[in-house]
């Protein structure tokens, strides 16, 4: 057995991923088979993507946070008449646009909840106050906006139909949509998607494998400590694997760390500790073919730099000079000289990138031809940039997108 195990981690280090079976046997290895493990993560990364690191400087839309699902450790999601709950207004949009622009942002990042106008008559009211006749065609607006600053949109709207997709390709340069897990199992009564019908596997794989057919680069990921097994998020990244290998689109997968928050179901949960996170990020690395990136938002694991690097990350994500992080707004972005440093630390080069991955930029099909000169474009600005301290102070976390507002329409 352990001289099967470093014959799978030798070859997935030098060569090709780990079969099914080798990850799957891999879940259930004990902590004294880490090292291994990471050491040949770190391995595969190096021969993927060098000493490299990625960010992408990104202003983040939370269009709105109104939700019909009720994820257990989800302290984002509002009902109308919750406090905090919001939905943008498009002059907003363009503020918020605009101080990208002069901050430096490549991104623009659109989020919401899933499916509100099919929940709220409120927000469908509102939507039309805003002439917009779904969240669609507000998203489309909001990329418009961007566009027109420059600025490339990457949106993650929940889950979308081909059509939705098809629309929002026309102004996006990559989509998005967390797979989050494909046990069955969290969907049942005492687990943490019983309340949330558009988190069932079947749906996300569903939108996933449609972006595929549809030619869009696509980011999606797993999330650790909600209740899964080992077994169960190997499966997960084994899911992903197939439907990138069938369409080519999956340009990165998220490995999130599950953070408590007080208010919700799971305030109490133990979030998952350095073992797990390690374990998971490394396995992701040694499941997906090299050319995918594994990414880790350094905010959910602050001091963590260092230990995610030796996990086999290749980038941290979207950090924002202008924007929280509306989703875990208790955490807020890392200052990028301090995450700078900390790579170097590490023998690695932090350096910012584009929300689209360059490999799809010329590849047929998977760019919408009017985007390629704004995407050029942002290339263009980020070449070559070494000094990162304009975008070295991120906002401290805030409790809603806007400091000025008019009474919502009811």
């Amino acid at each position: 057995m352990l001289a099967a195990r470093s014959r799978a981690l030798a070859h997935a280090a030098l060569d090709e991923p780990l079969s099914d079976e080798e990850a799957l046997d891999f879940a259930e290895a004990g902590s004294d088979a880490l090292p291994a493990i990471l050491e040949a993560a770190g391995a595969a990364r190096d021969r993927a993507f060098g000493r490299r690191v990625t960010f992408s400087p990104k202003v983040f839309l939370p269009l709105t946070n109104l939700c019909r699902n009720h994820c257990d450790y989800c302290s984002y999601r509002r009902s109308p008449g919750d406090a905090g709950e919001w939905t943008m207004r498009p002059e907003e949009v363009a503020r918020f646009v605009a101080a990208g622009r002069r901050e430096g942002c490549v991104e623009a990042l659109f989020c919401l909840g899933d499916k509100p106008e099919t929940a709220f008559p409120a927000y469908r009211r509102t939507l039309a106050a805003f002439g917009q006749a779904s969240t669609t065609s507000y998203l489309h607006h909001g990329a418009e906006v961007a566009l027109a600053q420059g600025l490339l949109p990457h949106t993650n709207a929940g889950l979308l139909t081909d059509g939705e997709m098809a629309r929002l390709k026309e102004v996006n340069v990559s989509l998005g949509l967390m797979l989050e897990n494909v046990s069955p199992r969290l969907g049942e009564k005492g687990m943490p998607h019983h309340r949330a019908p558009d988190k069932r596997p079947e749906k996300r794989l569903a939108m996933i494998e449609g972006a595929g057919r549809l030619r869009i680069p696509f980011t999606t990921g797993i999330l650790v400590g909600i209740g899964e097994t080992r077994r169960e998020r190997v499966e997960s990244l084994l899911a992903i694997r197939r439907l990138s290998r069938a369409h080519g689109h999956i340009q990165e997968v998220i490995v999130q760390n599950f953070r408590a928050v007080a208010g919700v179901p799971m305030q109490h949960t133990p979030e998952p500790d350095a073992f797990e996170l390690s374990h998971a990020v490394a396995m992701a690395r040694l499941i997906l073919d090299g050319e995918v990136g594994v990414q880790a938002p350094p905010n959910l694991s602050p001091g963590g730099t260092a230990s995610l690097l030796a996990a086999g990350i290749n980038d941290f994500g979207g950090i924002s000079p202008v924007t929280p992080d509306y989703i875990n707004p208790r955490h807020p972005w890392p200052h990028l000289t301090v995450l700078a440093t900390e790579c170097a630390e590490a023998g690695f080069t932090l350096r910012p990138r584009l929300p689209i991955y360059d490999r799809y930029i010329d590849r047929d099909g998977f760019l919408d031809p009017g985007l390629r000169e704004v995407t050029r474009a942002a290339a263009a600005r980020l070449a070559g940039v070494e000094d990162l301290s304009r975008l070295a102070a991120p906002p401290q976390p805030a409790a809603r997108p806007a400091v000025e507002r008019e009474e919502r329409v009811q």
